[in-house]
């Protein structure tokens, strides 16, 4: 199975990619591939992926925004406790997936 996001990577000309035929460009002509240049931006890719992991892993434990509006209105009453509870959800969550860690 050919490895799409790879092949497009390697060959920005190709427009379509079929498991079965191969690669192509705009005109229909087959692009004969280099595995080493497809093996090269899969593993570009793969660093892409690894290196923002964390954001991925944070996204569905932040809390909802609509936690932080009505931290917001509270904090506007003079009331920051559910702000300073919102912020600290937030650090938690980061903590738990560090920016450029192994989480």
């Amino acid at each position: 199975m050919l490895n799409h996001e790879a092949i497009r990577r390697a060959y920005p000309n190709a427009v379509n990619v079929d498991d079965g035929t191969g690669a192509f460009d705009a005109d229909g002509n087959q692009i004969q591939l280099d595995q080493s240049l497809v093996d090269a931006a899969a593993a570009e890719i793969a660093a892409e992926q690894a290196a923002t992991a964390y954001q991925r892993q944070r996204a569905p434990e932040y809390p909802p925004l609509s936690d932080l509006a009505d931290a917001l209105y509270w904090a506007s009453t003079g009331d920051s406790t559910k702000l300073d509870e919102y912020y600290a959800a937030c650090e938690a969550v980061k903590a738990k997936y560090p920016k450029g860690g192994n989480s």
